[in-house]
């Protein structure tokens, strides 16, 4: 039988959480597994539904297969009972879709979310490329709406951070509404630094603009200037281009024999 990427404890007693059983979500959701002849969606979901009660989910995953992610994440939405996430190490990836159908979820101060955008190779012509970016930009729009229904964050940020591949630590991903608290923080009511965020994009993006010569700023010069100009630059010869200032003109000062406006020849 084929190595399943869950398991299910049943509690002696309830947790911290008042839950009752325990699934741990541990290594790669891999599609070879949960399309096998054993490891199916019809597995997990019967024994998610074999039991009752709230369940605790530990998540230490790397990610993988964003449409068992999404099976998972739509049976867990859907189980009565309330779903408390605990990520203990790691929730990248297709897992960090599946740790936001917990009605509540807790980061270690030591674990890390990653979010980013979906992935997968291809093979032919021009036209299958095409419908391969086309499928690739419709699975990113439904892993952005779990991110959203949790967050609330804008789905332009949510995309532009998923564009960046975005690594939250603990702290990070609660002031940005991935996660509602930390766990074993003890200090909560206290005033906490401020959290960071690691894009290595934005990273190496950074560093390249910083190697880049600064152009010199150019001189502009300045424009001469005759007191009885008052302001205007326009002579009779602006009647070719449809106006006519030749009253305003005549309301001007007269250049002296020889001067000339700029842009134009002498008069």
């Amino acid at each position: 039988m084929k190595h399943k990427f869950w398991k299910w404890v049943t509690n002696a007693a309830l947790d911290a959480f008042g839950s009752e059983r325990t699934l741990y979500l541990d290594g790669q959701i891999s599609d070879e597994t949960w399309w096998g002849d054993e490891v199916t969606p019809k597995a997990f979901k019967d024994e998610l539904n074999a039991g009752s009660g709230d369940i605790t989910l530990w998540i230490n995953s790397p990610g993988g297969d964003c449409f068992a992610a999404a099976q998972i994440y739509n049976m867990l939405m859907d189980y009565p009972g309330n779903v408390t996430v605990k990520i203990d190490g790691l929730a990248a990836s297709a897992a960090s879709v599946i740790a936001m159908a917990g009605t509540k979820v807790c980061m270690s101060p030591v674990a890390i979310l990653m979010i980013h955008n979906p992935a997968t190779m291809a093979y032919g012509d021009k036209a299958e490329m095409e419908k391969t970016i086309g499928m690739l930009s419709e699975v990113k729009e439904s892993i952005i709406n779990a991110y959203e229904i949790k967050s609330g964050l804008a789905r332009t940020k949510i995309a532009h951070m998923m564009d960046d591949e975005t690594w939250l630590n603990a702290r990070k991903a609660v002031e940005l509404g991935f996660a509602d608290e930390i766990l074993f923080d003890k200090n909560g009511e206290e005033p906490e630094p401020s959290a960071m965020l690691y894009s290595p994009v934005t990273v190496t993006n950074s560093f390249v603009q910083k190697l880049k010569p600064k152009k010199p700023l150019q001189k502009v010069p300045a424009l001469p200037w005759k007191s009885g100009w008052h302001g205007s630059f326009i002579d009779r010869r602006t009647k070719n281009n449809g106006y006519d200032f030749s009253t305003a003109r005549e309301a001007q000062e007269p250049l002296g024999c020889g001067e000339s406006l700029p842009g134009y020849g002498p008069r």
